[in-house]
Order: structure tokens, then sequence, then C-alpha cells
């Protein structure tokens, strides 16, 4: 068969149109492809074929059979299915509902019995208007909602177009002057009559992020407005989150977020326990170099941590679904600046003979995405092109399957992007980090200018979570997460199995525009990009 007789007639349709094929990506710093330049589309919202109309049917099926996969589950079990950590996972059609008990849809976090709404904002790098405005309760559809994006020509005229139907909806246009940067953060911002919440997350406001992938969500409490007159300092927490909170509102430096800012200073967020790992577009010198990207990472690894005996030998995790490119070779950023700021444990003198730290990053492979809930199409939200993976061959020795019996998530591809200290015995860890930061320097920034100059081009948004917060020296991993007679006060739900598996011999890692012909996913189709 020739490779004319290989590319279909039909055309799974791009941005909102089916909005699973509005891709997520961390950037890729290549330049576009020649399809993408034709098309006129950004390098990670391809156009992606198939060899069946299958899939385009299967998806209008789905949508049609399944509003939302949210249960009558009681919404207080789901709170405190989250404790201590606050930190969950979201529901997966097609997995025993028992699995998605203590998991969060959006309809859950949106729900009034969560609060009263007054007025929210929604941070995200795609967005379904349509779709996100029904996620929303019908009492709550017409109160103020801020929508905080990256798009640019064409794509921002579409979202307005989106947007014009709604009389309640603003939009904010986060600034991109640096090539290739994205605004990646995902987080919700909801003023309630009864206070504030903040939610971080992974997921894109589409429905396929919301459907049958593994997303993580980080759920803070119900933050009280302080009283009149409360001291400037009142309503911080030991973690700093408050001013991190708003420092990283003000590098948007846009009038429509000051009002957010203004709300955020006016409640009591002292009863958070999670530190904010931030990135903003910029190159940043002296002490500004500390406030975003693994910079930042480092710096509260520093102040936060210490290193137990044998310690500084525990491996280091890092699970993502896209990758930048790293450069010729590890020595150029993986395995040099970025893996330092992974390593840190406290305010320990470098040693010269430092040893090696094993280094674990998780990413699926072909038959992971073959065997997956959605089958080929998952592969559409891991946008690892061919043109970076060719440039980088020596990165996929680190590679490691995706895994998830824990949580029942193996076939639920990963859109969660998590990076962890895990001892050898993959029992405890040193830290745990949820972000929508992907494997990349233009999310994590890349240093310049001898080491003086670190430069980020994307906006990213995570949680840290440190023992030292929690008042304990590790965490506990969660061998079962739905194991009820397993301790769970200072265990961690780590949503994958742990220790990571390495690739088989015959494994490679999830590319997604190039074909898969040889073998039909779990709903009988093959993979046909242009």
């Amino acid at each position: 068969m020739s490779k004319k007789e290989l590319i279909p007639a039909k055309k799974i349709k791009t941005e909102t149109e089916v909005s699973g094929w509005c891709l997520s990506s961390s950037d890729e710093e290549s330049k576009p492809t020649q399809v993408e330049q034709k098309g006129n589309i950004k390098a990670d919202k391809i156009e992606v074929l198939v060899q069946s109309k299958k899939i385009q049917e299967n998806i209008e099926v789905k949508q049609k059979k399944c509003k939302t996969p949210s249960d009558s589950q009681d919404t207080w079990d789901l709170l405190q299915a989250g404790e201590p950590f606050r930190f969950y996972l979201t529901k997966v059609m097609g997995i025993k509902p028992k699995y998605n008990s203590g998991a969060l849809h959006i309809k859950d976090i949106l729900s009034p019995l969560f609060g009263t709404l007054v007025s929210s904002a929604q941070f995200n790098y795609c967005f379904d208007i349509k779709w996100l405005v029904k996620q929303y309760p019908e009492e709550f559809r017409d109160k103020p909602l801020l929508i905080v994006h990256g798009e640019k020509r064409e794509s921002k005229a579409k979202l307005h177009e989106d947007a014009h139907p709604y009389e309640h909806i603003r939009l904010c246009q986060a600034k991109l002057d640096i090539a290739f940067g994205t605004h990646h953060t995902k987080m919700m911002l909801l003023l309630y009559t009864e206070g504030l919440r903040v939610v971080i997350h992974t997921s894109n406001l589409i429905h396929e992020d919301w459907y049958q992938k593994t997303q993580g969500i980080w759920l803070s409490p119900l933050y009280p407005r302080l009283p009149e007159g409360a001291s400037v300092s009142a309503g911080e927490s030991s973690t700093n989150f408050r001013s991190d909170l708003v420092a990283y509102l003000a590098s948007y430096n846009s009038p429509s977020l000051r009002e957010w800012m203004d709300i955020i200073k006016q409640h009591d967020l002292s009863e958070t326990r999670v530190y904010l790992i931030g990135s903003t577009p910029g190159r940043f010198q002296g002490n500004d170099k500390d406030k975003w990207g693994h910079f930042r990472l480092r710096k509260l690894l520093r102040e936060n941590t210490s290193a137990a005996p044998g310690q500084e030998t525990w491996p280091v995790i890092g699970q993502f679904s896209s990758i930048g490119s790293m450069g010729v070779d590890k020595t150029k950023w993986l395995c040099s600046e970025f893996t330092e700021s992974l390593t840190t444990l406290g305010k320990s003198i470098k040693s010269l003979q430092k040893p090696e730290i094993p280094l674990h990053l998780i990413y699926p492979s072909v038959d992971n995405v073959r065997t997956s809930l959605e089958g080929y199409p998952a592969g559409g939200s891991l946008p690892y092109s061919i043109q970076t993976a060719q440039k980088q061959p020596w990165l996929h020795s680190y590679f490691h399957k995706w895994k998830a019996e824990t949580s029942r998530r193996s076939q639920a591809m990963p859109h969660i992007k998590t990076y962890m200290r895990l001892s050898p015995d993959s029992q405890h860890l040193a830290w745990f980090l949820v972000t929508s930061a992907n494997l990349s320097k233009a999310a994590w920034g890349s240093l310049e200018k001898n080491g003086a100059q670190l430069f980020i081009r994307s906006y990213e948004l995570g949680v840290l979570f440190l023992p030292s917060a929690f008042e304990t020296n590790t965490f506990n991993v969660k061998l079962n997460i739905y194991a009820s007679n397993e301790p769970s006060s200072n265990a961690f739900p780590v949503p994958y199995d742990l220790p990571p598996e390495h690739y088989g011999a015959k494994d490679r890692p999830w590319v997604w525009n190039i074909p898969y012909v040889n073998a039909p996913d779990t709903h009988g189709n093959i993979w046909c990009p242009p």
C-alpha cells in the first residue's frame, strides 16, 4: 500500500469544533512543520487525520450518551477523600464507579454545594466556551466570568466570537511577546458569598480533558473573608501562598486581574499548606531569578527541606505529557541546571564528588496509547513531535511506561504533570509537585549569561507539597489509593505505580505526527497524520 492510499479522506476537526483536538503542549521550540504552516494554525494544534470515520462518530455518540461522569456521591465525602493534601484526580468514564470515588469532575468543583458563586476567573490554554458555560450550574450561568487566555490573531478572534453570545463573559489576553511561549496555566478563582476558593489543575477547559484522561487537581480550602480593618499581614499562610499568588497575577500586568488581586488580599488564606510554583515569560536576574520556574523550586527545596542520611541519593521522577527540545545531550539542560534544582535538599554545601542521582521520566509509550480507553486519539494530547524526538535520541533511555493500577488509570492517558523525590524502596517522598509544566525549557526556564539570567517563555502554575508544611519529615506513599484499610493521614496518593517500569526493548515513546498502521487501537483504528 502506498503512502498516498494511507492518507484518509476524513478529517478530525480541530480547535473548538471537536475540542479534543485543541491540544495542550508546553511549547514545541522547533519551527512549525510545512504541514502546520500550510494550515496556518498553532504548532501544537495540528490537524490530525485518521484512517476511519469511526473515531469522529464514537466521540459524538459518547458525548450524547454522557453529559457528565459526575455521580451522586456525597460532596462532603468527595472533599474528605482528598484530606489532608486536597489533591484529587478527575473522574474517568469507562472505569468502575468505585475508582472514581474521591475524584472530581468539573461539575463537582463548580457545584453550589462547594459555595454560592458570585463571580469566577478561568485561566487556561484551551477553551470550549459553550461547553464551559454548561459546566456551571444553571443558577450560576450568568455570574461574571473572566477568561484568561493566550490566543492571538485568528484563534483570538474565534475565542471572542465564541464568547460573544454570553454577556457575562469578559476576556483577558495574557501577553506572550516571546516566540514559542504559551499561556499554559490552568487555574480557577471562585468567589462565593461564603468566601474564596483557588483551584490549580492540569485540564484544558474542553470535554475530552475531563472524560478519559488522568488529570490532577489541587482544591484549596474555602477561604473566609477577613474582617474589616484586618492588618496587611493577616490571612497569610506559613507557605506565603497569598502573596505568591498575588505576585503571579501581577506578572500579567493586566487591569482585569487587579480586581482579583484585591479580592485575594481581602481573604484569609492562612490554612494553605502548599507552596506556589509559577512561571511567567521574561528574562530574570538577581533575586527575581528565584521567583519563577525551576529556580523557584530550587529555592523552596533549599529553604524548607533538609537531607536525612542517604536522602541525597534518592531518585527523582518526572512525569509529563509533552516534551520540548532538550539539546544535543543530557548536559545541556536536563542533567545540569534542571536536575540540580530537582535534587536540591536543604542548604547542604555542594560536594565535588556529587553522587549520580537516578532520573526516571514517565511518558506514555506507543503501546500505552494504542491500548488506552481512547485509543490512538489519546495521542493527540501527547504532542511530542518527530522533529524534536530525532534531535534527542539520548533522552529516550530515561523513559518509563505509564502504569497506574494503584488508581486504576493505566488506560486513562496522563495529561497530569508531576515531579517528585522518591526513596529507593518507593515507600517515602521527600516532596511532590503537581503542575501544568511539561518537560521543557520554555516551561521551566533555562539559564543564559553564564548562569546570571533565567529565560522563561511560558506561563505555568503548580503547587508543591513539602513534608515540613504537614509537620512530618517525609510523606509515605499510599500504595493503593482505594484501599480503605491503609492508614492515610500521612500517605500521599501518587496516582501511578512506583517504582516506574522502564521501557522494554520494543517500547517506543509516543510521537504524535508519524503514522501507526501496523496494529489497530482499542477501537479498531490506525493513526495517520498528514
